[in-house]
């Protein structure tokens, strides 16, 4: 009978090599062209400012995020409720089965609800991308 941590240390040299292998070889390969718009600081299309030790950056990118995660989460708890609901409601009757999901998604309009009345869900046109688009047809 072999040793288990033989494998293991196999698996490790091997979880090392494939990824450095991969990073040797794309840097043998790839083209180098260095330009000026290759070398700024990526902020999530807002055009920098100053240095990358002082970047600012439009919060805004990060609440939506936020907004984003929560309301996912949202789908991922609601969608296994809508799977057992008709037999939750034949096991425990309706109202229980229904007043945990009311409750939930009421929370979760409150919280939407807070988030726009704070202006996190609101956004603000740039100068730069409204220009020639003034108009609605």
């Amino acid at each position: 009978m072999s040793n288990p941590w033989i494998a293991i240390g196999a698996l490790a040299v091997v979880a090392l090599a494939i990824p450095l292998t991969m990073m040797a070889v794309s840097s043998l390969l790839r083209p180098s062209v260095p330009e000026q718009g290759k070398r700024t600081t990526y902020e999530s299309g807002e055009v920098p400012t100053g240095s990358s030790q002082q970047i600012k950056f439009n919060i805004q990118y990060y609440m939506v995020a936020l907004l984003f995660v929560i309301f996912d989460i949202e789908t991922v708890l609601i969608f296994p409720w809508t799977v057992i609901y008709s037999d939750a409601v034949a096991e425990v009757g309706m109202t229980k089965a229904l007043l945990p999901m009311v409750v939930f998604i009421g929370v979760l309009v409150v919280g939407l609800g807070w988030a726009w009345r704070n202006g996190a869900v609101q956004w603000v046109r740039s100068p730069r991308a409204t220009k020639g688009a003034d108009t609605y047809e």
